[in-house]
């Protein structure tokens, strides 16, 4: 899935994707220990696309929080 087809999907949306893709990361890893993982690449592209939907996540943050930025007291 590419970052722009990420950015379409809303908050909720979002976050059901990147639930999906931690359950399939968690059983590729579970087949690939048991020595049953066919395609060793898919490790790797799951994991890819979990940092996608992370990275768009961040993004959407306000500025502030997402910089770690304190709130100034008067």
């Amino acid at each position: 899935m590419t970052s722009t087809e990420l950015r379409e999907l809303n908050d909720h949306e979002l976050a059901q994707k990147l639930a999906a893709l931690r359950q399939q990361h968690f059983q590729l890893r579970v087949q690939a220990t048991l020595g049953r993982l066919e395609k060793g690449q898919e490790l790797r592209y799951v994991r890819r696309d979990i940092a996608r939907c992370l990275t768009v996540q961040r993004e959407r943050r306000p500025a502030a929080v997402g910089a770690g930025k304190a709130p100034v007291a008067p």
